[in-house]
């Protein structure tokens, strides 16, 4: 652990409380204590609570990975969105796929129907059903014996 703490009259104190010693410890393992007092000295009054975060976060991410710090963790996220926005493009030229053959088979089923209704109405006529061409009375008749029969004559 750390030979000093950050004590009630230390110039961190605000941004680093007693229950917070972890962090302090980081900070002050990775930059020093007198490089982030200088660092927050520097920064104007209404930012210095997010330059303190942004430096406990740099700490931590030093202490984590010593070569890269924070930007190791930026270019795997980076890296993440870069596979997931092929996955997304992979995924909408499947959805175009599926779509075209959504369109294709309903193209094929609308044939079908459309063959089914149309040769429905032409078995119904020759299925020896009540639409059967021989038991209308009309249809019935020779036509070369029709005339002789009925008495016509042209």
């Amino acid at each position: 652990m750390l030979r000093r703490r950050c004590d009630s009259n230390c110039m961190l104190a605000p941004y680093f409380p007693g229950d917070e010693a972890e962090k302090f410890f980081g900070v002050h393992k990775v930059f020093g204590a007198s490089n982030v007092i200088r660092m927050i000295q520097m920064v104007e009054e209404s930012k210095k609570e997010d330059a303190v975060k942004a430096i406990i976060y740099e700490a931590t991410s030093r202490l984590r990975d010593p070569v890269y710090g924070s930007a190791g963790t930026i270019f795997h996220l980076q890296k993440m969105v870069e596979d997931l926005k092929i996955q997304v493009e992979s995924m909408r030229a499947q959805v175009v796929q599926l779509q075209e053959q959504k369109n294709q088979l309903l193209g094929i089923l609308m044939n079908v129907r459309h063959l089914d209704s149309t040769s429905s109405i032409h078995e119904r006529k020759f299925d020896g059903g009540d639409l059967m061409l021989d038991e209308d009375p009309l249809m019935a008749y020779d036509p070369i014996t029709f005339f002789t029969e009925n008495d016509w004559t042209f």
